[in-house]
């Protein structure tokens, strides 16, 4: 098995390889349950965070998805849906291991993305209201 993807993906390009990874995603998920996808996550997330700048990365993400919902078709729904599931254990398990400066830093910019993108199209007053939920959800 190993050697066939080798060779199959020997020839493809950084964007075949993305695209068929798009294609394939929603078929992979498409019967597990939300247990084993985290456990999946939990497992792969180790690899799939090499080189990454969390502090650049997950606030865009959060944007994305708050903006774009379900009209952006099934593969969005589904990784926006996988993600609302994720990402709060992701960042329980990431958050305690990085430096307090990038985590100050971090959960900063994640609140005023989180704030400015979960209040779009909201009237004044409703932002107001949702402005209110945040505070009292996050005393301490």
């Amino acid at each position: 098995m190993d050697e066939m993807m080798d060779s199959m993906m020997a020839g493809m390009s950084k964007q075949e390889k993305q695209d068929m990874m798009a294609r394939m995603m929603e078929k992979f998920f498409a019967d597990m349950t939300a247990e084993e996808k985290q456990k999946l996550m939990e497992q792969l997330m180790p690899k799939m965070m090499e080189g990454v700048n969390m502090m650049e990365m997950m606030p865009k993400m959060m944007a994305g998805m708050m903006g774009g919902g379900e009209s952006m078709g099934g593969m969005m729904s589904m990784m926006s849906g996988m993600m609302s599931t994720m990402m709060p254990q992701c960042l329980g398990m990431m958050l305690p291991n990085m430096a307090k400066e990038r985590r100050v830093d971090f959960v900063l910019q994640m609140v005023a993305v989180l704030a400015e993108q979960g209040s779009a199209a909201m009237s004044d007053e409703e932002k107001k209201d949702f402005l209110s939920k945040i505070a009292e959800k996050v005393k301490i």
